[in-house]
């Protein structure tokens, strides 16, 4: 599997293009493109991948991401339909003489600091994120004046994270990402079976302690973690298709029953059969 390069054009009669809900949760979608995008994205679980960041988002996540860096589709191993809102923007979209003027200094820095990729939580993540929703409701003007206040409130708060994503280009950052793109595939082809680290280290031409670290930095998970957040995420999609507690534990490759719950528990906050039956009332 290679990085895909996404080619982008505006909406009809307007300067940035709208995407809402794309449905990609079953799809490892590992692609970038030249436009800046704001992702907004509603589900109870998902996997924020941008550059060499990886980490997981509860309930809901808003990024920034800047030009040609790569990313995995944020509603990827998501079971139920994700609520997404996606805003992608050519880098001079708003012109250079607009961007130029002093009341747009401060979303000049944001695109610079987007560069790099930027997570945003707490107030600002809520209040962005409803903006974001009523944009396919509105008139292509408005759309852009209600863009414009949420680039504002993005650059204007202290409630983010640099995420340190690098663009594609260097060529030892690029093979590390295909480093982990292998990693992924490999993950979504066995994790319904055992799993030694001989295998990633002889996939990824690193020593097993080498490959450790290699993830551990990469990731700030370590391997095994990583490996059961995936298997829990594969679990709740199993849950949610009436299968008894024990077929999703075996399914989603977890070899005894006591500490798939353990885990379960631990990384959804609380156990299967409960989880599944609060799912069916919904």
């Amino acid at each position: 599997m290679k990085v895909k390069r996404e080619d982008i054009q505006p909406d009809a009669d307007s300067s940035f293009k709208l995407l809402l809900t794309p449905k990609l949760n079953d799809l490892f979608y590992w692609h970038f493109h030249a436009e800046y995008e704001i992702v907004y994205v509603e589900a109870p679980r998902g996997i924020r991948h941008i550059g060499d960041h990886i980490s997981s988002y509860d309930n809901s996540d808003l990024a920034l991401i800047g030009p040609n860096i790569p990313h995995l589709n944020f509603d990827y191993g998501v079971k139920n339909t994700v609520n997404t809102v996606v805003v992608q923007m050519k880098e001079g979209f708003l012109g250079t003489i607009f961007l130029g003027l002093p009341e747009m200094a401060a979303i000049s820095q944001l695109f610079e600091r987007a560069k790099k990729g930027i997570a945003f939580h707490g107030k600002t993540k809520e209040q962005a994120g409803g903006r974001l929703k009523k944009l396919p409701g509105l008139s292509h003007f408005d759309r852009l004046i209600v863009l414009l206040e949420v680039l504002q409130l993005l650059a204007t708060t202290g409630e983010y994270e640099v995420l340190n994503g690098r663009p594609v280009g260097n060529v030892s950052v690029f093979r590390g990402q295909q480093r982990m793109q292998q990693i992924h595939h490999f993950i979504e082809t066995h994790y319904q079976r055992p799993i030694e680290l001989g295998e990633l280290s002889r996939l990824t031409h690193l020593s097993e302690a080498a490959f450790c670290r290699y993830f551990k930095k990469s990731t700030q998970l370590t391997f095994t973690a990583f490996l059961n957040q995936y298997r829990i995420n594969q679990a709740k999609k199993i849950l949610l298709q009436h299968k008894t507690v024990t077929e999703a534990c075996f399914e989603s490759g977890f070899e005894n029953l006591s500490h798939f719950n353990k885990t379960f528990k631990r990384m959804v906050g609380e156990n299967p059969s409960t989880y599944r039956k609060r799912q069916e009332l919904r």
